[in-house]
């Protein structure tokens, strides 16, 4: 599947924001009187926030290559 410059871009400009929202709801959660009660959610943010990270590196290997 190929994909414009443009939309390669447009992904990465959304993914930004996504990261940025994710790291503050960790920072949120982490920050409440008992962040042992949202382990769960913590863990998944985490795992979101990993995931997306990948998904940027993909975005600016495929970025480079053009």
């Amino acid at each position: 599947m190929e994909f414009s410059k443009e939309e390669l871009a447009e992904a990465r400009r959304q993914i930004g924001s996504t990261l940025h929202k994710l790291r503050k709801t960790v920072e949120t959660l982490e920050g409440k009187e008992r962040p042992e009660r949202y382990k769960a959610q913590i863990t998944l943010a985490r795992r979101r926030i990993r995931a997306f990270e990948l998904a940027d590196a993909l975005i600016v290997r495929e970025l480079e290559r053009e």
